[in-house]
């Protein structure tokens, strides 16, 4: 990649956004020094938690946010184009421009860009601090608002997570992606997630990769030898309770197309690069949200009709714990708290190999 290139650099900072298991759900297209095209897709057809492509779009918000902040640092402003109707795209394709602006200064965020993680391990339970959340809700912005589930709300949400990883660890849709996303006895992952940052322990991890070899080897544990148990227990229930709280990132009006659940992206990326400045980790618990999205849609997630059954009364918890306007409006959920950043993480890949075939990675020497 040539150095000067102000287009690579600015996708070479971008493609460290947060993506659902590090789908990286994006390629990219040169154009010249200062233009690229984005193509962006979803995953709804294979994995089960991409429900109508939202988390992708989440993603790809947090993408564009990214962009504009690499952008920035190098002293240039980013003019996105859209498609004409980009709302009913599974598939799409928008350009970034970048412009020279010299009004604008460095955002202090680029720093945190490569080096935000997602620590799956337990957090300090040391509540937030005034300052602390009122440097997130600024990073979210005026139209977010941030719900804090904290205190002895912990342990409700730990119920929560346990009856979420039921479904979860139990619902045949679902073992697909998990046999997919893991890449066994690693530290780093350039295009999944490392076992090593899962967060279980060395017995547990061992359990987990036996078991996923087959979904037979899944369902006999789970129906003899309380196969879910231990995997909830490390995954969910600890976490849960171990962390200074949990949150809900809800919007105005309840997201509806793929521009809200975009803006939700840019928003979530803001508050994760703040989050990072601050000493503070962050850990995506989507999958209950997820499933209130199908039983509110009123579509099934599984042909198993206890996994449907489930899914009712977790989305009444789910309800119960943040309300029915709130959850309507809500975009993303997770937990956070004071913590070193994990040492076991996924990685991304290269630029070169995101570069739609027959891109250049050293513009100025094939223009």
């Amino acid at each position: 990649m040539k150095p000067d290139c102000p287009i690579l650099q600015v996708l070479d900072a971008a493609r460290w956004a947060p993506s659902g298991d590090n789908a990286q759900a994006w390629r990219f297209e040169y154009r010249d020094a200062h233009h690229a095209i984005i193509h962006a897709f979803d995953t709804r057809e294979t994995v089960v938690y991409d429900m109508d492509g939202r988390p992708s779009q989440i993603a790809l918000g947090a993408l564009l946010e990214t962009a504009h902040i690499a952008a920035a640092e190098l002293g240039y402003r980013v003019e996105e184009q859209w498609p004409e109707s980009p709302d009913t795209a599974q598939a799409l394709r928008l350009g970034l421009r970048l412009h020279p602006d010299a009004a604008l200064s460095p955002n202090p965020l680029y720093a945190s860009i490569r080096q935000r993680t997602v620590q799956r391990r337990p957090l300090q339970t040391r509540p937030l601090t005034a300052d602390e959340k009122h440097a997130l809700q600024a990073a979210a912005g005026q139209d977010w608002q941030l719900v804090w589930l904290e205190g002895r709300q912990r342990k409700t949400v730990a119920r929560l997570l346990w009856r979420n990883a039921l479904i979860r660890l139990t619902m045949p849709e679902a073992y697909p992606v998990h046999r997919e996303i893991i890449e066994w006895g690693t530290q780093f992952s350039e295009d999944r997630i490392p076992d090593q940052a899962i967060g279980m322990d060395p017995l547990g991890l061992r359990l987990m990769r036996w078991a996923l070899a087959s979904w037979q080897r899944v369902r006999f544990l789970n129906r003899y030898l309380a196969g879910t148990w231990l995997p909830r227990l490390q995954l969910d229930w600890l976490p849960a309770l171990k962390c200074a709280a949990h949150f809900a990132l809800l919007a105005k009006h309840p997201p509806q197309g793929l521009m809200d659940h975009v803006n939700a992206g840019r928003a979530l990326q803001r508050f994760w690069l703040t989050a990072d400045q601050l000493g503070l980790q962050v850990q995506p618990e989507m999958t209950p949200l997820i499933f209130s999205w199908y039983v509110r849609s009123g579509r099934p997630a599984s042909q198993d009709v206890t996994i449907g059954v489930r899914m009712q009364q977790l989305q009444q918890q789910l309800q119960t714990l943040l309300g029915e306007d709130p959850l309507a409006r809500a975009a993303y959920f997770g937990r956070i708290g004071a913590g070193p950043r994990a040492k076991a993480r996924s990685l991304r890949r290269p630029l070169s190999a995101l570069m739609l075939a027959g891109a250049p990675n050293e513009p100025g020497s094939a223009h």
